[in-house]
């Protein structure tokens, strides 16, 4: 038996563009799949269109937020299946990763399961710290107006990671938003009273450009820091239906703004 071959294999999905329902229902799917059996999986996704997610218990919302618009198009508001306050998703990147068989508290687990990041960044020239602030987060309504020991701040002390998560019986669905070229005058209508702060990374690439070389340095930490095969493996035509038909999607949602790149 080869090495590869007694290395646990994960499942890496190539990057989506899509809603943010459709993105939230395939975390939720990729966590039920896990709990049946299938091996964790790792994915990286953008929001298409722009949107706020809300955490799964924030009932309430600034009212302008349903009025809001990013370059031509209504911000969407969708609600995630982990708990937290309310992200921004315009000019982030999105990881999700679903596993199991972690012990400890939930910061523990939290800061098992940020271990890829913080050795991904760092290859890439940033050095990550978790932030320190305590409970008085729950009084804001911006995830990135604080950063807990569950987040990851730049040496500037700007929050850089917010992370939530999932967790069912022994599997956890952790997902968390990169901030990688915020829009100031957006985020500004968004969060009225929260100062922009904004990101400053030792990359010159930007764009979509910029989205690649982070996936490609946090892919390569993420095998090494958690010792498994990452295999590509795209989303395929009968597990969306699968997603489609569970979380009671539109087919056209699905099709009219979700972009692979494989």
């Amino acid at each position: 038996m080869n090495s590869e071959q007694q290395t646990p294999i994960w499942r890496l999905i190539p990057l989506l563009a899509a809603p943010g329902r459709v993105q939230m229902a395939i975390d939720s799917w990729l966590l039920s799949q896990h709990l049946q059996g299938h091996p964790p999986s790792l994915r990286f996704y953008t929001w298409l269109p722009a949107s706020i997610s809300l955490g799964y218990h924030q009932s309430t919302w600034p009212k302008h937020w349903q009025h809001l618009t990013w370059q031509g198009r209504p911000l969407e508001l969708v609600q995630r299946p982990t708990g937290g306050r309310a992200v921004l998703h315009q000019g982030d990147l999105t990881y999700a990763l679903i596993t199991s068989g972690l012990d400890g508290s939930r910061l523990k687990v939290y800061q098992q399961l940020c271990g890829f990041l913080l050795q991904g960044w760092r290859s890439l020239g940033v050095e990550l710290r978790y932030g320190a602030a305590g409970q008085g987060y729950i009084h804001n309504p911006s995830c990135f107006g604080t950063a807990t020991g569950a987040d990851l701040v730049l040496p500037d002390g700007a929050k850089f990671i917010g992370s939530a998560q999932l967790r069912r019986g022994s599997a956890v669905l952790q997902h968390g938003s990169i901030r990688l070229e915020p829009d100031a005058a957006l985020f500004t209508k968004v969060f009225d009273t929260e100062p922009f702060v904004p990101v400053r990374l030792p990359l010159a690439q930007r764009g979509a450009a910029l989205i690649q070389t982070v996936i490609d340095g946090l892919v390569v930490a993420a095998a090494d820091y958690f010792a498994v095969h990452l295999a590509i493996q795209p989303l395929q035509e009968s597990e969306w239906r699968d997603i489609i038909n569970q979380f009671q999607l539109s087919a056209d949602l699905v099709t009219q703004d979700t972009e692979t790149q494989f």
